[in-house]
């Protein structure tokens, strides 16, 4: 009788936290390692995760070919901004979930052989949000594939521009925009990548300013929220409004590019663009 008590009554082991996740897009439960294995990408339906800077780099540079630019750049909270949070307390935070200094990583590289200056930016660091470092980092890319000759190759992840830096936030769309012109006038190829999400200042300024825009499978692309234009316009959007496959429909987006082939796409796509 003892022993069958204690059977009934015996605790199951636990199971570890974050042994399982469920997809947005299907909402399966998904073996984490599996998602991971697989670029991050749903095995069931395709839904695209969102990845940091620096596993987008991996994923597309050759190995050990990436050589960062500013590698330890910091925003001086021009401000001294504060709200429920200071500024300064929101970074350090941020820096420790990323293991970044800001939203940005940008650098020299190697795609298939290639060589071009590449950058990724990480919607984990205050949203991807674009202040005057990311904003300096995206420049120096430009300013540096003008001077190597190299093409410039930049993945998107931005929820806009970062208001806790105010107006120096809002300069550096004018900032990067400059910098990409220049890069244009010496005949250089800048291939803009949309991941989840483009929106607001990033997708209003270097975003969509690429010869040549990709965009991954269902990413979020526009300039403010659907709640917010809706509210605006006082009446009801499209299906699928603000998705990569409704812009590639009207003309915004060149080619929607699932993440197993984007090496390869921008790989071919250099190739094509140097005769």
């Amino acid at each position: 009788m003892k022993m069958a008590i204690n059977g009934r009554t015996q605790k199951k082991k636990d199971i570890p936290e974050g042994l399982w996740l469920r997809c947005p897009g299907c909402e399966e439960m998904v073996f984490r390692k599996t998602i991971e294995e697989n670029l991050h990408v749903c095995v069931e339906c395709g839904y695209h995760f969102r990845v940091g800077a620096r596993q987008r780099i991996a994923m597309l540079a050759d190995a050990d070919s990436f050589e960062e630019y500013l590698p330890n750049l910091m925003s001086p909270d021009p401000l001294g901004f504060g709200d429920r949070k200071s500024y300064i307390e929101r970074l350090t935070e941020a820096q420790r979930q990323t293991n970044l200094y800001d939203a940005a990583v940008v650098g020299r590289a190697y795609i298939k052989g290639r060589p071009l200056v590449l950058g990724a930016m990480d919607a984990g660091f205050i949203m991807g949000s674009m202040g005057s470092v990311v904003g300096e980092k995206i420049a120096f890319a430009a300013e540096k594939a003008t001077a190597l000759r190299l093409p410039l190759v930049i993945c998107c992840a931005s929820g806009g521009a970062r208001m806790m830096e105010g107006i120096l936030s809002l300069a550096q769309m004018a900032k990067t925009s400059a910098a990409l012109a220049r890069f244009s006038q010496a005949a250089g190829l800048y291939i803009s990548i949309m991941t989840h999400p483009t929106t607001a200042g990033v997708l209003a300024s270097f975003g969509s300013l690429g010869d040549i825009i990709l965009a991954e499978p269902g990413a979020m692309i526009g300039f403010t929220g659907p709640r917010v234009i809706r509210q605006t316009m006082k009446q009801d959007l499209p299906d699928g409004f603000q998705t990569a496959e409704f812009m590639l429909e009207h003309g915004f987006v060149d080619r929607i590019v699932a993440r197993k082939d984007l090496r390869s796409e921008v790989a071919s796509l250099m190739d094509y663009c140097a005769g």
